[in-house]
């Protein structure tokens, strides 16, 4: 039987390669459609969690992963070798920045040699992290061959860029739909051929490129947009114009407008990203990217303005931020989500850390941060009741969690500096909220 039949019958083993926010939700999609899986990690600690039937992600339950295990469809491995194994190779792995703010896709070059190494004749193979365009063709592809196979005769290769917004109640991978491209015939059609198994609609562009620079339109979109507030916030607080209550009437226009919401800076592992990986390969072709990095400057700013806003509070007060002890609240990139990376939050914790502050955070679904790229903070959440929020000199609002009782925390705080118009509908104790 062909990979295309294999993969029509449901007969094709899938390999996801990197079982986080994007890979284990979308292995648990083929499993749901009995696919038989199987999962790449690096991390053994996760390997074991997951074939224990453990989660490690807020919004996926241990009973998903425990019917997965059970059914026999799905086991998690750290052993690559196995990639033999599988028909299909979904490649989920991070694509961060350099502390230059340049590409670093070294993740996708190691994760490239090692399926080298096992690669067979008649395997798929799909990469879904975000990335410039090219860089399947151009930097995958020529690492694949190594192997001595030919790409798009004796193996096939695509990108589909992954679409995942954790913790979505109106969608999820299996609804979204999914752009998949690929420079062969044979490769897009196998590509679309899997994926039209578990989602909903496959939208098929032509070429590897092109649905690169998809995934790079829509966070670039989303960056500039949330740039656009996030400046005119900062003009409207200094005119004393509430920019949410601006926002909201815009709104009401039924034409050419869609709101966007200002907040502490940018988080999450797409949008402050995207966009650098985009003005990095246009220098290539001589091109200055003049807008995109405006809005990366903008949005890159924003911490900087809620820690002013937050001295201006202190200082109506007779303090400074220099001795002062703040509480964050929330450190997640956004509400009941317990991903933190790229979260604004860690900035904000750096720089009142950098100023002198004795800095605590809460955050119900982050019970201790840990050594990450960029940050190395030991901090544990600390419990959020009446009498630790009023030992606070100040309380900084910078995810807005579902679970936050906003009555009650501003009731008992000495000042709440709120970036997200949380506390919109408190009406006791106004008088010690600060926008920011």
């Amino acid at each position: 039987m062909d990979l295309l039949e294999k993969i029509k019958q449901h007969e094709a083993i899938v390999g996801v390669v990197g079982l986080g926010y994007v890979g284990l939700p979308l292995i648990l999609e083929f499993v749901e459609e009995s696919f038989t899986t199987l999962g790449f990690d690096i991390d053994d600690s996760k390997v074991q969690q997951l074939n224990n039937g453990q989660s490690y992600i807020k919004h996926i339950s241990n009973e998903r992963i425990q019917h997965a295990v059970e059914r026999k469809l799905f086991q998690a491995t750290s052993d690559f070798s196995r990639l033999k194994e599988v028909d299909c190779i979904l490649v989920c792995v991070p694509t961060p920045l350099t502390k230059h703010r340049e590409p670093d896709i070294s993740f996708i070059v190691k994760t490239s040699e090692t399926i080298s190494k096992y690669l067979r004749k008649n395997q798929l193979v799909v990469l879904e992290s975000s990335t410039f365009p090219g860089t399947t063709e151009e930097v995958m592809r020529p690492i694949l061959e190594k192997s001595g196979l030919k790409c798009h005769e004796d193996f096939y290769l695509a990108f589909s860029p992954e679409r995942e917004d954790p913790n979505n109640p109106k969608y999820s991978t299996k609804t979204i739909p999914k752009v998949v491209g690929a420079n062969h015939p044979r490769s897009l059609e196998l590509t679309r051929a899997l994926y039209d198994q578990v989602i909903v609609q496959t939208v098929p562009v032509s070429s590897s490129q092109a649905a690169e620079a998809t995934k790079l339109l829509e966070n670039i979109f989303r960056s500039v947009n949330i740039a656009l507030v996030n400046e005119m916030k900062v003009i409207l607080d200094r005119m004393g114009i509430d920019v949410w209550e601006v926002i909201q009437a815009a709104s009401t226009k039924p034409f050419g407008y869609m709101p966007f919401y200002p907040g502490p800076g940018l988080g999450g592992h797409c949008i402050p990203i995207d966009p650098f990986y985009l003005t990095w390969k246009a220098r290539e072709y001589d091109i200055s990217t003049r807008f995109i990095e405006l809005a990366g400057e903008v949005n890159t700013d924003m911490p900087y303005f809620v820690v002013h806003k937050v001295g201006d509070a202190l200082n109506e007060h007779g303090k400074s931020i220099k001795g002062s002890h703040i509480l964050l609240l929330g450190m997640a990139y956004k509400k009941d989500i317990d991903d933190v990376r790229e979260s604004p939050t860690l900035k904000l914790m750096e720089i009142l850390l950098r100023k002198g502050a004795e800095v605590d955070y809460n955050d119900p679904f982050v019970p201790e941060l840990w050594t990450m790229r960029h940050y190395n903070f030991k901090n544990k959440s600390v419990e959020l009741t009446p009498e630790n929020l009023a030992s606070y000199d100040a309380v900084v609002i910078s995810t807005d969690h579902s679970v936050y009782d906003w009555d009650m925390i501003v009731k008992h705080s000495r000042l709440v500096v709120d970036t997200r118009n949380a506390t919109a509908g408190v009406k006791e104790d106004r008088h010690k909220i600060y926008k920011a």
